[in-house]
Parts: C-alpha cells; sequence; structure tokens
C-alpha cells in the first residue's frame, strides 16, 4: 500500500501531492459491478485529480467537456466521441448533458462485450432540468465531498459511525492519536484541496472571492440562466448566516429583496451545484408533533465562513456563527463517513414544538444514531438533554452521541457516549 501511495505521491501541479480519497474504494468496487458510475461534487474538490491517479480510471479514455474541441463534438455528435474506447472518463459533463443519452445508447449497444463508462461533473446530473435521461439500472451515483481531514493527513476512515450502527462503543478513556488542532483554522480555510497549501488567512479569503466570482459568473450561467447575480449573492450571503439553521425561504427572499419564487430556486440551485445541501427533519415516531421544514448546512464551512464576511481567525472565534459553523463542519465529516457505507445511511435532524432538538440523525435501515454537537472541551450530562429526549421517544435507537472538544471518551448513560468530535474526522 505505501509503495502505491509513493508511485501516486506528486501529480502535474509541481509541488502539490496528490493525496488519495477514502471514496476511492468504494468507487473501484462500483466499477466492477455496474456498467455507470457517476461522480458528482462541487468545483475544484478534488473530481478530475481523483479520475487522473486512481486505478482503474487513469488510463482509461479521458474526455473532458473543458476542452472546446470536445464540447463542440459532444454537442454536435456525442455518440462519435464513444466509438473506439470501452473504457471512458467523461468529465465535466454537466457542459454537454444530452451525452447522457449517447451513453445510455453505447453501453445497451455493448451488450455482453462489457462497456464501462465513468461520469464526472460539478452538478446532480439527477437535478438539472436539461438532463432527461436518467440511466436508471445502469448507472451506480457517488458525491465526492471536500477533503476530511483525515484525508488531508493521509489516515485511513474513521470506523466509529459503522461501530456506533452496529451497537459497539468505544472504550472509555483518553482517545487515541487524535491530533491536536486549531478548529478555527481548519473552520476558515476550508476543506477543498487547493487551500491546503496557501499560508495565512488573507490568502484563505482571496481563494474564496474568487472561487465565488468564477462560480456566479460561469459555471452557474452554464446550467442556469440567471441575470441578476449580485441578487444571487446575496441570497448566498444570508443563507451562510443562517448556517445549521431551520431555514426561512420567505424570510432570506425578504431580507435579500427578491421574490419566493426566486429564492427557491436560487436555493435549489446551491444545492444541485453541490455548494449547500438542506437536510430533512427526522420524522420516525409519529406521535410526537415535530418542525418539519429543512435545515441548512454548506458543503465546506470555510465558503460559509467567507460568505458570513469572516476572514480571520479571531473574529470567527468570537462570533455568534462560531457555534453553526462548527456544526457544518460535524456535518461535513459525517456525511462522509455515510457515504462509506452500504447501503448509505440518511441524515435528518430532530426538532419538537416543544423545543426539544438534536442536532443530527443517522439511520441506516433500522439502526439509529443520535448525535448532539457542542463546542466545548467538557462533556456534561446538561448537554445530553435533546440526547436523552429523544432516545426517550425512539426506543429503538441504538445510541445517543455527545460530539465535543475533548480529548477522552465518557460513558454518560447507558445509551449516552461522549466522544471527541476528531474521532469522526481522522
Amino acid at each position: 500500500l505505501k509503495s502505491i501511495h509513493a508511485m501516486n505521491n506528486y501529480y502535474s501541479r509541481g509541488e502539490l501531492i496528490y493525496k488519495p480519497r477514502w471514496i476511492t474504494n468504494r468507487i473501484q468496487r462500483a466499477i466492477e459491478d455496474h456498467p455507470i458510475v457517476v461522480l458528482t461534487g462541487a468545483r475544484q474538490v478534488g473530481k478530475s485529480t481523483l479520475l487522473q491517479h486512481a486505478s482503474p480510471m487513469q488510463s482509461w479514455r479521458y474526455l473532458t467537456m473543458d476542452s472546446a474541441d470536445t464540447l463542440s463534438q459532444a454537442l454536435d455528435d456525442p455518440a462519435s466521441l464513444l466509438i473506439g474506447s470501452d473504457s471512458v472518463v467523461i468529465d465535466e459533463a454537466q457542459k454537454a448533458p444530452n451525452i447522457l443519452s449517447a451513453v445510455k445508447q453505447a453501453v445497451d449497444r455493448a451488450g455482453r462485450r462489457r462497456m464501462r463508462i465513468f461520469i464526472s461533473g460539478s452538478a446532480n446530473l439527477l437535478l438539472m432540468k436539461q438532463v432527461s435521461e436518467s440511466l436508471a439500472g445502469r448507472a451506480v451515483y457517488f458525491v465526492l465531498n471536500p477533503m476530511t481531514i483525515g484525508e488531508q493527513l493521509e489516515r485511513a476512515e474513521p470506523t466509529i459511525l459503522a461501530e456506533l450502527l452496529s451497537g459497539q462503543f468505544p472504550a472509555e478513556g483518553i482517545a487515541n492519536n487524535l491530533l491536536d488542532i486549531s478548529v478555527s483554522e481548519w473552520m476558515l480555510r476550508g476543506f477543498l484541496p487547493p487551500l491546503f497549501d496557501l499560508p495565512r488567512a488573507e490568502v484563505w479569503a482571496q481563494w474564496w472571492e474568487g472561487y465565488v466570482a468564477t462560480y456566479l459568473e460561469r459555471d452557474l450561467r452554464q446550467i442556469a440562466n440567471i441575470d441578476a447575480l449580485s441578487d444571487f449573492r446575496r441570497v448566498m450571503q444570508l443563507a451562510a448566516l443562517r448556517t445549521g439553521q431551520i431555514l426561512n425561504q420567505t424570510e432570506v427572499g425578504r431580507d435579500a429583496r427578491v421574490s419566493q419564487p426566486t429564492t427557491h430556486r436560487y436555493l435549489n440551485l446551491l444545492e444541485a451545484t453541490h455548494l449547500a445541501q438542506r437536510i430533512p427533519v427526522y420524522a420516525g415516531n409519529r406521535g410526537v408533533a415535530i418542525i418539519k421544514a429543512p435545515k441548512w448546512y454548506w458543503m465546506d464551512s470555510g465558503l460559509a465562513a467567507y460568505l458570513c464576511g469572516f476572514f480571520d481567525e479571531q473574529s470567527l472565534a468570537k462570533s455568534r456563527e462560531y457555534g453553526a459553523l462548527f456544526e457544518n463542519l460535524i456535518y461535513q465529516h459525517l456525511s462522509v463517513l455515510a457515504q462509506q457505507l452500504t447501503p448509505r445511511p440518511s441524515i435528518f435532524y430532530w426538532r419538537t414544538r416543544q423545543g426539544a432538538e438534536v442536532d443530527f440523525i443517522v439511520e441506516r435501515g433500522r439502526q439509529l444514531i443520535a448525535f448532539e454537537v457542542k463546542l466545548s472541551d467538557t462533556a456534561r450530562y446538561a448537554d445530553t438533554e435533546g440526547l436523552r429526549a429523544f432516545l426517550d421517544t425512539h426506543s429503538n435507537a441504538n445510541a445517543g452521541v455527545l460530539l465535543y472538544s475533548g480529548d477522552e471518551v465518557k460513558r454518560i448513560s447507558e445509551k449516552i457516549i461522549a466522544l471527541p468530535w476528531r474521532m469522526i474526522a481522522m
């Protein structure tokens, strides 16, 4: 394994290092069983880098719609691009969504002659209005998230979520192999690969400024007809200030001076391009009156912090949004761990009309874990009030987990345990 990592350690951008992604093994297994694999994710998240360095895709015929000539051919005669090869990578496919029909036809014609096609793009192809071809029954879908802390440190993926879902609690005591890291630094910088070699907060802010500008001025216009980019940016900023909250679209539209239907469309576009995610409420116990609106999170806490106007660690750490942005960081890592499991768990939140709430509920079949997030160095019984309320009304739940900033694994009750949050990140 070390020799494989050594061979793949450097890539074409000189000093930047290619770091294997935890999702790679799942993608490789899917390629063996499905003729089409689709990988989507936000721009700059590392999709093209993974495809150019991970086996077997690195040896396949590589077509990118970033090439003007390839894009022209894809728009004019997409079927011709697939002639002469039975293993093809199609990158940035959202720029030529009609190529999906050609992919379906090529796979169907291949019959017993196995054809393998890998499609990637920075938009969720299933949510794009221009896409009429779902590839149902032929494709399996993955989302590449921003890098986790563990991936950046080149560590093996944590098994803690799978263990908790199967009813295994870690032993009490000081957790092993947890590095002492600056959470505010990670939250401010963000988790996209190009950021990791940038030296300081001022440069991170400049990078995010360019990222948002490129998204608004180029990427967004490729998939949607947006005339008022300033309105769209105001909606983004107002949504960032509501990170980790129940998102009231009417309120956002009012503050942005944008109509409710337009606000709804803009938020949907942020989801379709993998910049943000609404998570639904958990409604497993129909006898409890619950809040029904979804909560709002961003694909990267660094993007959310930038949109909120935080450009240095001091202002971020003193802000009222600090806890919500930390919660966003936790959601990023839980999402990655959930996608590593088959079948994939779903992530919810829980809140009753009486005020009881839990930050995250992870459900996988009949397995159920509740997570509460506290930006505190001490795990207190009082911090588990929401977890206890959830467990009281959901007797089928495996456990309640308090994620906090300390170093100790601490059993609080029969079904509640406090864990250092870094156990899900590295």
